[in-house]
């Protein structure tokens, strides 16, 4: 019974913080007076500190439900879960720099996102505990690999931001929730430097997971389809930053790179799990 009910409560909290920060935003995009953005300020750093409560409750069931009994249950309800609650924090930590407040937008939707995660360890609990989790090797792909996602689903996120900020250049509204965003161009370098350090922790996730696997099958790497579609997206994100090192790439082009990169990165991973886990039930 206690365990529902901290799952209830870190999920309205999520909701409650959301809805707060969407109520400010909109607070923002129709205030003009000094007075009022000096309120609305107050107002986002109130939301920024309350939206802790939530992050360290659902790190307490994460806990639980990943080191229950012996080994990591580390299935698809609750590798999503931690994915989502490490994209989050991170994104919680960022609101301390001030070149980063303009992008606190986007903690909106990943509140709701942490929301609808928090339960799904319940809805889809591990069928068994990991293998192999005493390795070291192991320790640390899972590590590197769950930051190497967390990032490149920020990333995500902020390309598709980006996508509706250059929607709105060419078609202005009168009152926008995005007015305090930083320029197209300062959000566009923001995007590249997470995309370097995401891209970085994704070779060393690869390497690692070839380490791992020597370790144990006694082969540098098994193929499957998590392999194919993960190799497949760091070529893909390594393209991109080529293609803006050599060629300038940018705008558009670069987004759309980011995206397809994260999806084939989504198929790698949670795909995977999902057709192992859910559909075949293995």
């Amino acid at each position: 019974m206690l365990d529902i009910l901290t799952y209830l409560a870190t999920f309205l909290l999520y909701i409650l913080v959301g809805w707060l920060i969407w109520r400010n935003i909109h607070y923002q995009s129709s205030s003009f007076k000094n007075k009022e953005d000096n309120k609305s300020s107050a107002a986002a750093r109130r939301i920024h500190y309350t939206m802790l409560f939530p992050l360290m409750l659902h790190a307490i069931i994460l806990y639980q439900s990943i080191f229950s009994g012996a080994g990591l249950n580390l299935g698809f309800g609750s590798a999503i879960s931690l994915i989502v609650w490490l994209t989050a924090l991170i994104y919680w930590f960022s609101g301390f720099f001030s070149r980063y407040q303009g992008m606190q937008t986007l903690l909106a939707p990943i509140a709701a996102a942490a929301a609808v995660a928090v339960v799904l360890p319940l809805i889809f609990p591990s069928l068994k505990p990991l293998e192999n989790t005493e390795l070291p090797a192991f320790r640390a792909h899972l590590v590197v690999a769950m930051m190497a996602y967390s990032l490149l689903t920020i990333a995500a996120l902020h390309a598709a931001l980006m996508t509706i900020v250059e929607r709105q250049l060419h078609h202005p509204v009168a009152h926008s929730l995005l007015t305090n965003l930083p320029p197209l161009l300062a959000m566009e370098k923001l995007l590249f430097n997470i995309i370097w350090v995401g891209f970085i922790l994704l070779t060393l996730t690869l390497l690692s997971g070839v380490v791992f696997s020597k370790e144990v099958f006694g082969q540098p790497l098994t193929f499957t389809h998590k392999t194919l579609f993960g190799f497949i997206s760091w070529g893909t994100f390594a393209a991109l930053l080529i293609g803006r090192q050599f060629y300038g790439w940018r705008g558009r082009i670069a987004i759309r790179w980011t995206l397809v990169g994260f999806a084939m990165l989504l198929l790698a991973y949670v795909g995977s799990k999902f057709v192992l886990e859910i559909v075949l039930n293995r």
